[in-house]
């Protein structure tokens, strides 16, 4: 069974906790990732549409998200789990940076409390997708610009908004 690795607000493991436990409201705080997959020119971003019985579900968010397990590496969690929701091999990935972030769920379904560490890479856009229907409604790749006139919390997960904005200040300056 999946579970997830309880943490400070530094990301020091604390203990772990089964996934639906951890995300009851207010949530525990624990580790998370994100995986934002640009193309080779950095003109655009692979990102997933939620399942709806998902926390968030039906709005999009990054490429990948989801939680690392008790002895895994990072970025191996989040390769595997990128062909694991996405259905393709993940290309390597690079550490950005880790945030805290705590939200509710629109739809009652339970709050995310997390230690996000986000994670980027260089996917080809002829890749075929075969994303697994019980994680993923649809991936599709964006254009940067069409994404960023569109970037509200409406559409988009709270925890993607954020990290998406940190990324983009760091690539320009």
């Amino acid at each position: 069974m999946r579970h997830v690795i309880l943490c400070n607000e530094q990301g020091n493991p604390t203990g772990k906790s089964e996934i639906e436990a951890a995300h009851k409201a207010p949530g525990q705080l624990h580790r998370a990732f994100s995986v934002f997959l640009f193309d080779q020119h950095n003109k655009e971003l692979l990102i997933q549409k939620r399942v709806r019985d998902k926390l968030f579900g039906g709005l999009w968010s990054n490429t990948c998200c989801s939680h690392p397990q008790q002895g895994e590496k990072i970025d191996q969690s989040a390769m595997i789990r990128t062909q694991v929701e996405c259905g393709f091999q993940c290309p390597p990935l690079q550490e950005l940076f880790s945030f805290v972030y705590q939200a509710e769920d629109p739809n009652g379904k339970g709050c995310e409390y997390e230690y996000d560490t986000v994670l980027t890479g260089k996917a080809l856009k002829g890749i075929p997708f075969n994303p697994n229907p019980q994680e993923v409604d649809e991936l599709k790749w964006i254009e940067l610009d069409e994404l960023l006139s569109d970037l509200s919390p409406d559409k988009y997960t709270p925890w993607f908004i954020t990290a998406m904005k940190r990324i983009l200040q760091n690539s320009n300056g």
